[in-house]
């Protein structure tokens, strides 16, 4: 079977890719599809998330193993999870982190499964816009920041009351025991 997935991006309009590649492949052969058709470097620690239908994380597929060390909880590491695994019917949805120290994602659907077909490499059958930068510069994204809107209510009612405040359980007295260890 071949998967066909749909990639977009929330930080580009115009930004589309299709990537069509064997059931049987790995997570890993889709990031590097992926890296490949945006021409990204692969020198990110990403991440595959397998999400419900309102986009909610469930199931994590890593670069690498994470050593988490809990029994309780499947680990999928790309290499060693094949896309016919975790992903078995049309219109699941996964999110790509590519820049995850911005938590920066692409949002994939798997768009068609092409049964009787074998793909032995993946293609990228349909490329329309620019991929965003694969990293943000933390200094330009300050200065992005910096253009926020923030008004007087930005930080809640300008309008505090002294009387309002319950000093209760504070030190307001100056005493030298800040606390009493009674009370835990």
């Amino acid at each position: 079977m071949v998967y066909k997935f749909r990639i977009i991006s929330d930080e580009v309009d115009d930004f589309l890719r299709e990537i069509k590649i064997d059931s049987e492949a790995s997570f890993y052969d889709l990031h590097e599809a992926i890296l490949k058709c945006c021409k990204y470097k692969d020198d990110q620690m990403t991440s595959f998330f397998i999400c419900d239908d309102d986009w909610e994380k469930e199931t994590e597929i890593t670069l690498e193993d994470m050593g988490s060390g809990s029994s309780e909880e499947d680990t999928y590491v790309m290499k060693d999870t094949r896309l016919s695994e975790l992903l078995e019917e049309e219109k699941q949805k996964m999110i790509y982190v590519f820049d995850p120290l911005a938590e920066r994602v692409f949002f994939i659907e798997l768009a068609e499964i092409i049964t009787g077909k074998e793909l032995v490499h993946a293609t990228c059958s349909r490329k329309e816009g620019e991929a965003p930068k694969q990293t943000i510069d933390f200094d330009e994204q300050m200065n992005t920041n910096a253009a926020l809107d923030l008004d007087e209510n930005f930080y809640g009612d300008q309008e505090f009351d002294m009387e309002d405040f319950d000093p209760e359980g504070f030190d307001m007295g100056g005493g030298s025991n800040s606390y009493d260890e009674d009370k835990y």
